[in-house]
């Protein structure tokens, strides 16, 4: 990849696509992971205005920690950002005591995770309608297209995406170019919607380099008995995800009504 050739490419596209929108900048939730350091550094580069949220959930220590110094460095280095943090603790704890209790908490696990996700682009679309700007995207292309693995209406409810049609690996390097901080670069990749120290390995099952190497097998339309062993089983995690969360991935389906159910008939 030629690295420094699409960081401009994706600074030029982010800020021609504000400036034809009549849009003077972005908002951004910033997590203290990879995606959103190389997000929000793409954002500040186009010298439009970048307001970072942080919104901590019950936040692990060493996500807060990390967030906070990016966004830092990032107001070190870029005069158009601006920081703004907003506990979603209270928030979330509030909705979780009003909604209907459950005879086995682990039943709602998932949802409540989602909800974290929610209540985070609520956030970010308030600030966005609040300042004039657009809501940036931190979907990479393995989760966005590949395993599905973000939250319908969550961290996918976005304006667009800079990123989705990079890889993991090359937004890693993009960030060791752009100088993001190296614990950023070296963390393992988290959601961070569960409130302990789980990670996307813990909750997919396989990394994000297998995981690359298993889209690349699909689109050359190789199939499970195509491999043996780790091979195999990788291949068969991506599947599973990818056919499971192709919801997230195609249009929302519309019931088109025949024209012919359409005319009124006379009497």
């Amino acid at each position: 990849m030629q690295t420094e050739k699409v960081i401009d490419h994706i600074v030029k596209w982010l800020k021609d696509y504000a400036t034809n929108a009549n849009i003077k900048g972005f908002v951004i939730g910033v997590s203290g992971g990879i995606d959103s350091a190389i997000t929000s550094t793409l954002c500040a580069k186009t010298g439009l205005d970048l307001l970072c949220l942080e919104m901590p959930i019950h936040q692990g220590k060493n996500q807060v920690t990390r967030a906070d110094r990016h966004i830092s460095w990032l107001m070190n280095n870029f005069s158009n950002v601006n920081r703004q943090p907003v506990n979603l603790t209270p928030v979330f704890d509030s909705l979780v005591a009003a909604l209907p209790k459950v005879e086995n908490e682990e039943e709602r696990f998932m949802s409540l995770a989602n909800t974290r996700a929610r209540l985070r682009m609520t956030t970010l679309y308030y600030f966005a309608a609040l300042e004039g700007y657009l809501v940036a995207g931190t979907g990479n292309k393995v989760e966005d297209f590949g395993v599905g693995f973000y939250t319908k209406y969550g961290d996918g409810g976005v304006d667009l995406s800079p990123i989705a049609d990079l890889l993991k690996s090359e937004v890693w390097e993009i960030g060791r170019v752009l100088g993001v901080n190296k614990e950023i670069i070296e963390a393992a990749p988290t959601d961070g919607l569960w409130g302990d120290s789980r990670t996307d390995e813990d909750q997919i099952g396989a990394t994000y380099p297998e995981l690359e190497w298993a889209m690349q097998m699909d689109d050359e339309g190789k199939t499970l008995e195509d491999f043996s062993d780790r091979e195999k089983e990788v291949f068969r995690i991506y599947k599973t995800f990818n056919t499971s969360n192709r919801h997230k991935m195609i249009p929302i389906p519309i019931c088109e009504i025949p024209d012919s159910l359409k005319v009124t008939t006379q009497p």
